[in-house]
């Protein structure tokens, strides 16, 4: 650019680069297909920063419903297996039949040293000793078959948020005091301040009065479960001074199986994860993970062939003036330089357009789409990591899809580019 040229800009063009100043230029020279381009950046990364927001917060809260009722991992006794007494050799062949041993509530042996162990386990935050086994109550005439869970308070709602789920009362249990399903109370017809009795399996029986109820989001818990104090259900379940199983909490979800192996080997005990246990949820997220993945891929791909298609037309637009360019001493680097730019601006600037397009639909489908009790699936919010990682993605895929137009533009002989 000659100094006349550039001295009819304005102060604020003078002091730009001059690849950053024709980069400008070419773009508003081809309008409609820098709106075009423009318009496939926008849409592709809000495609992407949309979907993988939706996805992530959709998983989040599945997993927090899910999850939110039950521990992480969970250390039982090892189940009791019948095995057949080895015969002597001189001995004639047998036919035996080996019946399966019958399965009685067992207690974890040592539980308070495994409680301690498990404890001290690195991503272990929450520890709770749990009795629990089967039982009835009836009130009246009603009478329903339950599970009773004996647990320490405040020990337990460090595993399960017990605190959200009370409709009535508090999660607090002392003496022969209990907690019940909103269903469960329901079906009994009883509430707060009422009485119910308890028996189990070997005959034990006891009066308790209700102090609270719960509602998990899980009618069949709602039904199911009683909980009592740890010491009473000791006692009901034959089980005195036992526990039949440890409820842990960990700090990192996904990371509940490496917890459950290494405390599966330091114990020799029997012992579970979520992961385990839930194995058709796990399956379910990682195929919208997998999907999720695919989607964005091909997204990208069609992002980039639509810059690289539309600046190799602008490269053979602009043939004879990057021919001028070339004769004026214009090196083939810098007119590598204006088109690569062209593409990073592009990028950059759909990447912006991109997230604000993202979030209005966050809003929009957070609004239409609900639980069937019409709370959020989900609030509309956009992560900062996700929308550098979009717009690192954006400029990537402008930089990449432009090399080829700008090395073909680099590579163009001056005197036959003026000449076409």
């Amino acid at each position: 650019m000659s100094e006349q040229s550039r001295r009819a800009l304005s102060p604020w063009a003078r002091r730009m680069p001059f690849e950053l100043l024709l980069a400008l230029r070419f773009l508003s020279e081809g309008r409609m297909q820098s709106s075009l381009i423009l318009a496939g950046v926008t849409g592709g990364v809000a495609v992407i920063i949309f979907l993988t927001q939706l996805i992530n917060q959709l998983q989040a809260t599945i997993v927090e419903r899910v999850m939110g009722s039950q521990p992480h991992v969970v250390i039982k006794p090892l189940e009791e297996v019948a095995r057949r007494l080895p015969l002597p050799a001189q001995s004639p062949a047998v036919a035996a039949l080996v019946q399966a041993r019958e399965q009685r509530l067992r207690s974890v042996d040592q539980w308070e040293s495994v409680a301690a162990l498990a404890a001290g386990t690195a991503g272990v935050m929450a520890v709770s000793p749990v009795v629990s086994g089967p039982a009835f109550v009836a009130r009246g005439a009603s009478s329903k078959s339950v599970v009773l869970l004996g647990v320490r308070p405040e020990a337990y709602r460090q595993v399960v948020k017990m605190d959200s789920y009370m409709t009535q009362g508090r999660f607090d249990l002392s003496g022969s005091s209990t907690l019940l399903g909103t269903d469960l109370a329901l079906d009994l017809g009883v509430t707060v301040g009422d009485k119910l009795r308890v028996t189990t399996a070997s005959g034990r029986s006891q009066t308790l009065d209700i102090t609270g109820l719960f509602d998990l989001g899980n009618r069949e818990l709602n039904r199911r479960w009683v909980f009592v104090t740890l010491k009473l259900a000791q006692t009901l379940l034959d089980l005195p001074g036992g526990v039949s199983n440890i409820d842990l909490t960990v700090s990192e979800l996904f990371g509940a199986d490496r917890v459950a192996d290494a405390l599966r080997a330091q114990t020799g005990l029997t012992v579970d994860s979520w992961m385990q246990t839930n194995s058709g949820l796990l399956s379910a997220l990682s195929n919208q993970t997998v999907s999720n993945n695919l989607i964005r891929s091909f997204v990208i791909a069609i992002v980039a062939l639509g810059i690289s298609s539309v600046l190799v037309v602008s490269v053979v637009q602009k043939r004879r003036e990057i021919g001028i360019l070339r004769a004026m001493g214009a090196g083939r680097r810098r007119i590598m330089a204006i088109f690569l730019l062209q593409g990073s601006l592009v990028g950059l600037a759909g990447s912006a357009l991109g997230s604000v397009l993202a979030y209005l639909l966050l809003v929009v489908f957070s609004r239409i789409f609900k639980s069937p009790d019409g709370s959020l699936m989900f609030t509309a919010q956009l992560e900062p990591e996700l929308v550098l990682l979009a717009t690192l993605v954006a400029c990537g895929v402008g930089l990449g899809a432009a090399l080829v137009p700008a090395r073909s533009a680099a590579r163009m002989d001056p005197v036959q580019a003026i000449r076409s």
